[in-house]
């Protein structure tokens, strides 16, 4: 079933150096939570609150959204290398996939006996394999070619979280209960923790740059840091403000770090060369931008707490 809207599309409200900011108000009740461009220009979101996959041209701000199934509750959303979405629904217990073209629905459940894992985040390796995380205390993988879904037991039980993969192909996740990141052998499925060295730093969501280090973002530390695999260290900042809280991180084309922080009701860019940050506050309260990610010149979030998307327009995109 699939329902459409018309959105307002909202003009630029903010301005920072070259940066441009807009909004997109989706459905009342969506509670976007997750983002991910699409090739065809679109941005898939996932509407939690709704138990839809959202999808928004950006160019008339028309949303369009598809139901996913009785009970569902979608948490991630990433785009695969066949072009079409792939979902971590929580409610369902499975992975969807929705076709980029025809919007069929096909999920994947987690195998038989396999209790609620609270489904999380995806990404997918060099072989096109999605490799997923749930809160509950679980890893897993799905083999697009084959439809099987392996799942193996995190090594420190509850929490893994964010999850991303470098350019030479390794995979790592973030455990937000755990306080730690993690590395998983590809052919073996088992996951190697990697201790932060902030205790209880709550590592929540992570990302690769193009060097192939690891960006974290540390909710209860309120910082972001780095792990680098090849000097097997780390280094740390914390962002701006009292009592910062960072959820998202993500990391663009140019290797600028962007992140969320909760506290400050704001975007943050961090760039690593001149260890300086610069701050985009929401013309909003509350609202909540629990994930980031983006395509050349724009980095894409989505406003849980006010149900619209936000798109940040970088330097790139206006050269």
């Amino acid at each position: 079933m699939h329902r459409h809207f018309a959105a307002l599309l909202c003009s630029a409200v903010a301005r920072a150096a070259s940066e441009e900011v807009r909004y997109y108000p989706v459905p009342e009740g969506a509670g976007p939570h997750d983002v991910a461009p699409a090739p065809d220009g679109s941005v898939w979101y996932t509407a939690q609150g709704q138990g839809a996959l959202g999808r928004l041209d950006p160019e008339t701000g028309a949303v369009e959204h598809v139901t996913l199934g009785d009970g569902s509750a979608p948490h991630g959303v990433i785009v695969g290398p066949d072009g079409a979405a792939r979902v971590t629904d929580g409610g369902l217990n499975a992975i969807v996939r929705v076709d980029l073209e025809t919007e069929a629905v096909k999920a994947f459940p987690l195998p038989d006996g396999d209790d609620y894992a609270n489904l999380n985040t995806g990404s997918f390796d060099k072989e096109g394999r999605l490799w997923f995380t749930g809160q509950n205390g679980i890893y897993g993988r799905l083999d697009p070619a084959s439809g099987k879904v392996d799942v193996w037991d995190a090594p420190r039980g509850r929490g893994p979280y964010g999850i991303t993969t470098t350019p030479s192909g390794e995979i790592y996740y973030a455990s937000l209960a755990g306080n730690h990141i993690a590395r998983i052998d590809l052919s073996t499925g088992e996951a190697s923790p990697i201790d932060p060295p902030t205790a209880d730093q709550g590592a929540r969501r992570v990302w690769s740059d193009s060097k192939g280090r690891i960006w974290v973002s540390e909710w209860n530390a309120g910082q972001v840091s780095v792990f680098d695999p090849a000097a097997n260290d780390w280094r740390s900042w914390k962002l701006p403000g009292d009592g910062p809280q960072a959820y998202a991180v993500y990391v663009d084309e140019k290797d600028k770090v962007w992140l969320t922080d909760f506290s400050a009701n704001a975007i943050v860019r961090f760039d690593p060369e001149t260890e300086t940050f610069a701050s985009f506050p929401s013309d909003r309260d509350s609202t909540d931008v629990r994930q980031l990610n983006g395509r050349s010149g724009e980095v894409w979030g989505a406003e849980s707490g006010t149900d619209r998307l936000v798109v940040i327009k970088t330097e790139s995109s206006s050269n």
